[in-house]
């Protein structure tokens, strides 16, 4: 297994999909300090689900709504910009007090921040699913490490995040998967004009990245029948000819997200070398939907299924090419592979409700040691 005995959840420890959930923690009053949209309020709804009560802050709304701006927050890591939030987060707190604070990515939280949100919470937590110690976003995450030790709990998504959070002074570390959610990303009724607008061979849905050009450049040259969805191909070397598959922009709507994962024969998962991926969120959406993930052949993914049973894997463009026309010509092998993949999805625990349980009970619990035994064994048994 990756992470050796810390990462969370483990795929050898985990209840059928037929068991009921079990939640370890208590309700909690929560501050929750990040992103109302995407992923991050996939993430609140989960925590309102097992039962928690959130205080919502979304700290990037205070920034100035200046193109301008935003990018020079992104490029110097909130310069300038870290004593504007510290001070409309905490003139925004309630008069209550918390039982924890998450603050979810946190690239404009400083360690003041940090420190003031002790004083009306438990345990302070940071949940970032980027690569805040990687050199792919340049000065994005300055004020993040310097943040680092004065977190209570760091919740790391990388294997190589564990060594080195310890190594800019985390106190406690937890390593986890990421997570598909058990509602955003369930199953939809599809209709004919789901289908007429959805139904593809072969779908990818990612921004475009340095290496992904020349990727879906030679998978159409082999032929591989592709639609493409996302931000940016255009600053492809290769697209001129990306852009005969390109059917638009990135799909942020839930229901268009879900369909189109529903209506592709296969849907392909291509992970960031820059952001040091080894699977990413389609890892577990894709197989949380239905669909048939054919995925990059990395050491998480070839963890976390069973290959060409649960999920399909390659090397090379040609492999993936070769891959997909055995798959395209085989309904009855597609539909198998993706019932097996939905169904170890779910006995793997890789869902929001499950990952947020054991984030929220790792710190307010106060367990001195993360390991599959410890924290994930009694949870995903």
């Amino acid at each position: 297994m990756p992470f050796a005995d810390s990462y969370l959840p483990t795929p050898n420890l985990c209840n059928s999909p037929s068991q009921p959930r079990s939640v370890k923690t208590a309700p909690q009053t929560i501050l929750y300090l990040g992103y109302d949209g995407g992923t991050s309020l996939h993430r609140i709804h989960a925590l309102e689900r097992l039962g928690h009560k959130i205080h919502l802050i979304n700290p990037y709304r205070f920034i100035p709504q200046n193109e301008f701006i935003w990018k020079w927050a992104s490029k110097s890591g909130g310069m300038f910009l870290e004593a504007l939030v510290r001070r409309r987060v905490l003139e925004s707190l309630p008069e209550s007090r918390f039982d924890a604070v998450l603050v979810d990515a946190g690239e404009y939280v400083g360690p003041a921040l940090v420190r003031d949100l002790k004083a009306v919470g438990g345990a302070v937590i940071n949940y970032n699913t980027d690569d805040p110690f990687g050199t792919r976003d340049g000065h994005r995450w300055r004020l993040y490490l310097k943040s680092v030790p004065f977190y209570d709990l760091v919740v790391v998504v990388r294997k190589p995040n564990i060594a080195e959070a310890r190594a800019r002074g985390a106190r406690k570390v937890l390593p986890i998967y990421m997570s598909a959610d058990e509602v955003a990303h369930s199953r939809r009724v599809l209709s004919l004009a789901d289908h007429q607008r959805w139904d593809s061979d072969v779908t990818f849905i990612g921004t475009w990245m340095p290496e992904r050009g020349p990727f879906i450049a030679k998978l159409i040259q082999l032929g591989v029948p592709l639609s493409l969805y996302g931000n940016r191909w255009e600053r492809a070397a290769e697209w001129g000819t990306i852009r005969k598959v390109w059917r638009g922009p990135g799909i942020h709507n839930e229901d268009d997200y879900a369909k189109a994962i529903q209506c592709a024969k296969i849907c392909l998962g291509l992970v960031s070398s820059g952001n040091r991926d080894l699977s990413t969120t389609r890892s577990f959406e894709v197989p949380h939907l239905g669909g048939l993930l054919c995925a990059q052949r990395t050491e998480e993914h070839c963890d976390l299924y069973k290959e060409d049973e649960e999920a399909v894997f390659w090397d090379s463009p040609e492999e993936c090419a070769q891959k997909c026309r055995l798959l395209l010509n085989d309904h009855d092998l597609r539909k198998e592979i993706a019932e097996r993949g939905r169904l170890r999805c779910l006995q793997n625990g890789t869902t929001n409700e499950r990952v947020m349980d054991a984030v929220i009970n790792s710190a307010v619990e106060g367990s001195s040691s993360v390991s599959k035994e410890g924290v994930a064994g009694e949870q995903l048994r």
